[in-house]
């Protein structure tokens, strides 16, 4: 008989002092802060930003990194990462090398389609943001959230 993998859950706080986050621009703030400046107009990239229930951060996670034009996105992959630190809440963001802040169709429609799956998981999608070097677009700024 062959030999079942077992499987371990650890969870483990590091710091004690978190950034809490009240509006998009502080998720901007957050976020850019995150990226490196010097690729951030060469390729796509795709993050999620975790907060417990009291909108503090538990962490950035870097989903993927594209081309030019886009960056492939799991969905699944956004909920396992949100369950394993226990994250209540989540923001996606992702930049556009171009340097515009229109949502493109597929923004559009991926973001829908994680908005169901959050509301069926019962994590908040709480935003998406397109950030540049100097701004950013906010899909909940925008009502599109809802």
């Amino acid at each position: 008989m062959n030999k079942i993998s077992e499987i371990k859950v650890t969870y483990n706080v590091a710091n004690t002092q978190r950034e809490k986050i009240t509006s998009g621009e502080k998720a901007f703030e957050v976020l850019l802060n995150s990226w490196d400046k010097d690729t951030l107009e060469l390729q796509e990239e795709f993050k999620i930003l975790l907060l417990n229930r009291a909108n503090e951060v538990l962490g950035i996670y870097q989903m993927s990194k594209g081309g030019i034009t886009g960056t492939v996105v799991d969905v699944r992959l956004i909920f396992s990462v949100a369950l394993k630190c226990n994250a209540t809440g989540i923001i996606l963001a992702h930049n556009h090398p171009s340097g515009t802040l229109n949502p493109s169709d597929a923004d559009i429609a991926l973001t829908k389609k994680i908005k169901k799956c959050s509301e069926f998981m019962d994590i908040a999608l709480l935003d998406h943001l397109i950030v540049t070097k100097y701004n950013f677009y906010s899909f909940a700024n925008e009502g599109l959230l809802s």
